[in-house]
């Protein structure tokens, strides 16, 4: 049985460097904290928390007077920039540069449309922590649409501006814009505009997951369980391998999956740690 790793899976450019980030200031000696997991991927955070970092959350600042905390890839909204500047928080601002300008793009959107007219739309996971950094760009006035049924809540006689959390599918989001599309046309209204935000990096591992997962017997997907890229990544994997299966430690690979395998190959998510992937190759090995 041969096992291979994708040579394309591993930590996308965004949270590559927020772990640099993390990891340069832990290695300086002193105290860090981060504001929410900093990637999404349990086995990586459990390694970092070694290291000394320590995860908080928004209700744990004010105790955190003159301490450095680093904002992880997905970015915050403008409030949280202003709470740590009132509690002389040193922040180490790791946002990822393609969030950090999604979250500019949406911010002149929201003040266009102020004085237009219009809704401002994102095609996210509601309550997901880069979702939560884009509507705080618009004082909370964009529309979170995750399904078809989110659009209820939109006003469509009225222009449109679709924007998407960096990380999710481009077929998902062109059937929330041929949906919106639709609705428009028998609301009288018009003018939708799509704005592709979704991370090249990202929409581009689709294409090169597919054809490693028609290539292999067996596919082991290795990812955190809340990652929402791993999440549509393995589901691609899936729909090109059956015998695909997900994973987030070795731990719970299971023996008799590779039962007749010649080939398997090892994959993951963009918050998935190279090392990870090396370690679940080495124990499939061992079956």
């Amino acid at each position: 049985m041969k096992v291979t790793i994708d040579p394309d899976a591993g930590f996308c450019f965004g949270v590559s460097r927020a772990i640099a980030a993390a990891e340069n200031e832990l290695s300086a000696g002193g105290e860090l904290y981060c504001l929410g997991d900093i990637v999404h991927n349990s086995e990586e955070l459990e390694r970092l928390k070694s290291k000394g970092l320590k995860i908080i959350s928004h209700e744990d600042l004010p105790s955190l007077s003159g301490k450095k905390v680093l904002i992880r890839a997905h970015g915050e909204p403008p409030q949280t920039f202003e709470t740590a500047s009132k509690l002389n928080i040193t922040l180490i601002d790791a946002t990822c540069p393609i969030v950090n300008k999604l979250q500019q793009r949406i911010s002149k959107s929201n003040q266009a449309t102020a004085v237009e007219g219009g809704n401002v739309l994102i095609y996210g996971k509601p309550g997901h922590a880069e979702v939560v950094g884009l509507v705080g760009q618009t004082n909370g006035n964009a529309i979170v649409i995750n399904k078809k049924e989110d659009l209820d809540r939109v006003d469509f006689s009225k222009p449109v501006h679709l924007y998407s959390q960096t990380t999710m599918d481009k077929e998902g989001l062109d059937d929330i814009a041929a949906e919106i599309e639709k609705r428009l046309e028998n609301n009288g209204g018009q003018g939708l505009t799509v704005h592709n935000t979704i991370c090249g990096q990202v929409s581009g591992r689709a294409p090169l997951v597919r054809a490693f997962a028609r290539k292999h017997v067996v596919i082991v997907f290795v990812s955190g369980k809340k990652s929402s890229n791993g999440a549509w990544l393995f589901s691609v994997c899936h729909s090109q391998n059956e015998r695909s299966y997900f994973v987030s430690s070795k731990e719970e690979l299971q023996k008799d999956w590779f039962s007749e395998a010649e080939s398997v190959g090892v994959t993951g998510a963009t918050s998935t740690p190279p090392w990870l992937l090396d370690e679940i190759a080495a124990e499939i090995s061992t079956f």
